[in-house]
């Protein structure tokens, strides 16, 4: 059941503007964090506000190191202080793309990830965790003992900005095969064609975009792509299809990183005539001409007041 006057809401440094959209949604109460730093680095953390025997949210994303030990820390304290129930909301889940090792060895991080998040205490009513479009839905089962993963698609937030883009006359794409299926799903639910691209691996272990799948020539195209680091497959995608005939092209993602000059590089093409990402990372709050942003708050607060929260 709701809490009457409203579920508590913490965040990580990174997720305060987040978390206060998210209140602000769904009728909640902002929780406070004094924090200082210590001359060698280290954090000081107390949580100012009494959340004893009541309904607790806490907002970050595991973006680095150091903010998923930031998240880590506060969600053990937020439940050593007596948080009923304990709800994090991960709009962005590092290293969600190490999902396997692929070569022996290999740390499969994102298993490791969600076993230290795990091993939070439990809330005396449960620890609840939503994570936003993972990269691979079989993340949820690296979650441990009694902690409950829910996945949350973003696709209402971003097949509305692929439809605004598009307009009623367009062609759905991305940028490998592998992302084809959950393409072709929101594709088909818009009524449009889909398209991707063929690749082949190179002995350096890069990759050469090979060929189109569909008939672009002529026609708009919309580039999903659930996240954006570097830019370089979405641009080597978005160069194959403008080759291949496409009158225009621009993109749409979850997950904008935009990591060092992407957004400069991507812009530098002159291919795209626009990027619209949501705000699950900071990495897509700085301002540039050819990006838009689309909030996932009132996203995430509805479904944490479905959830009960």
């Amino acid at each position: 059941m709701r809490s009457v006057e409203g579920p508590l809401v913490f965040a990580t440094r990174a997720y305060g503007a987040m978390a206060d959209a998210i209140r602000q949604a769904a009728g909640g109460i902002a929780g406070h964090i004094e924090r200082r730093s210590f001359p060698d680095g280290e954090r000081y953390q107390r949580i100012a506000t009494a959340c004893d025997d009541r309904e607790v949210v806490l907002v970050g994303g595991t973006i680095s190191d150091g903010d998923t030990m930031e998240l880590y820390d506060l969600a053990c304290g937020l439940v050593g202080c007596g948080a009923a129930r304990l709800t994090l909301v991960i709009p962005y889940f590092g290293y969600s793309t190490m999902e396997r090792a692929s070569r022996d060895g290999e740390v499969v991080t994102a298993k490791t990830r969600a076993r230290l998040l795990s091993s939070i205490p439990t809330a005396g009513r449960g620890t609840r965790v939503f994570l936003l479009d993972l990269h691979v839905d079989g993340l949820t089962h690296y979650f441990e003992g009694a902690v409950h993963p829910v996945h949350v698609s973003g696709r209402p937030v971003t097949g509305a900005a692929v439809r605004r883009l598009g307009g009623d006359d367009f062609v759905l794409a991305c940028t490998d095969a592998g992302r084809a299926k959950w393409v072709e799903s929101l594709a088909s639910e818009l009524g449009v064609e889909v398209a991707f691209v063929y690749k082949r691996r190179l002995a350096d272990g890069k990759t050469e975009v090979t060929g189109v799948s569909a008939h672009v020539r002529g026609r708009r195209v919309i580039i999903y792509d659930d996240m954006i680091r570097s830019g370089s497959s979405l641009a080597a995608a978005a160069a194959a299809y403008r080759d291949a005939g496409a009158t225009s092209i621009a993109a749409v993602t979850t997950h904008g990183l935009f990591c060092g000059d992407a957004l400069d590089r991507l812009a530098a093409s002159g291919v795209f005539t626009a990027l619209v990402a949501t705000d699950s990372h900071p990495g897509a709050l700085r301002p540039h001409p050819l990006l838009s942003v689309d909030s996932v708050a009132p996203l995430l607060a509805r479904r944490l007041m479905e959830a009960g929260a």
